[in-house]
């Protein structure tokens, strides 16, 4: 972890920001997001990774500007762009490639100087298939095609869902599971989290890794995809995830920093140190005790004086090393544990 004792961001030359659940949920801006990310440090590199290939990075790019953000379309990293990049290097320019999903496949095809076409004609030599919502069965069938007949195969991303305003939605995962069920072959997958969407991510800001700050709200995509590219990363509970979610998921994924939304950004780096069965940060002071006879599964220690704001940043930041440092010890009663990470999250209000 790095920390100049400045705030969060300014320990970094370069921000890598998730989009949705981070920055908007639907067309409306996530609370705090664009206030946060407007008034960066001068100086500090800013783009945006979205797993979402259906969209143009010229559309999404004019949605945060509607929301009031100044934003470049070089500022917006595809997973579609991801993809046409890794296919590249695999083909010679101007080759014809099966697009599988909506706008944003074509347009990242194009970019890069490939050919894209919709069905498994002759000459076709990969197929990048992303999400669309009018994706049909059709154009599967022509993925499977293609792919039978030795196409080279890249997925943007294998999301089983994605989130709408009605509830979760078949993800491009989905889609991508009927075609391996054709033809019994697996994709290279571009998307978080993979490395490559965050490694062009990278290279957009000319900078390396080390000094750049991953931001995400899912720990399966986002962290884990940031710990596959070595960045540091801080997880935000905007989105899907929560402390229930942090204690359930694999051992060893772990995000660098922890904040309850992008104002964390502009907040001192929150250190944890831990001591005889206590994770502090700053005055105040988290105690997990598994044993199914303790008095108290979660004690508390917080100085008086302290304002809610800070005294909240500093019990999740604690709470949460505490939760993961026990997720990770062998024979950790998981039942327990994920008590602890409830009791946290009502003592969070």
């Amino acid at each position: 972890m790095k920390t100049t004792g400045g705030s969060l961001l300014q320990d970094y030359r370069g921000l890598i920001c998730d989009l949705d659940g981070v920055v908007y949920r639907g067309a409306g801006a996530v609370p705090y997001a664009i206030d946060e990310l407007a008034h960066r440090p001068e100086g500090t590199g800013l783009v945006f990774a979205t797993n979402n290939a259906s969209r143009p990075s010229s559309e999404v790019a004019a949605h945060l500007m509607r929301l009031g953000l100044r934003v470049g379309t070089e500022q917006v990293v595809t997973s579609a762009e991801a993809g046409a990049a890794h296919l590249t290097g695999l083909v010679t320019p101007g080759a014809l490639v099966l697009a599988v999903g909506g706008a944003g496949v074509l347009e990242a095809l194009v970019m890069v100087g490939l050919q894209p076409v919709r069905r498994a004609e002759e000459g076709v030599v990969a197929v990048l298939q992303g999400y669309g919502r009018d994706v049909t069965a059709g154009d599967l069938a022509e993925a499977s095609c293609a792919v039978r007949a030795g196409a080279i195969w890249v997925a943007t991303n294998r999301d089983l869902t994605l989130p709408t305003d009605r509830g979760p939605a078949p993800g491009n995962g989905t889609l991508v599971e009927a075609v391996v069920t054709a033809t019994g072959r697996q994709p290279v997958v571009v998307g978080k989290p993979e490395a490559p969407l965050y490694e062009l991510s990278v290279s957009r800001l000319g900078l390396t890794p080390r000094d750049v700050l991953a931001v995400g709200d899912r720990l399966d995509t986002d962290i884990l995809g940031a710990m596959r590219a070595g960045l540091d990363s801080l997880w935000v509970l905007t989105g899907v995830d929560d402390l229930l979610s942090l204690v359930r998921s694999p051992d060893g994924l772990a995000p660098t920093h922890v904040g309850f939304d992008l104002r964390a950004l502009s907040a001192p780096a929150q250190v944890v140190c831990q001591s005889d069965g206590w994770w502090s940060c700053g005055s105040t002071r988290v105690r997990l005790d598994l044993d199914p006879a303790a008095d108290d599964l979660v004690s508390v220690s917080e100085e008086a004086g302290v304002d809610r704001v800070t005294s909240r940043s500093a019990l999740l930041s604690a709470g949460s090393r505490a939760l993961l440092t026990l997720r990770d010890v062998g024979g950790t009663d998981r039942g327990r544990l994920e008590m602890a990470a409830q009791d946290l999250t009502s003592r969070l209000g």
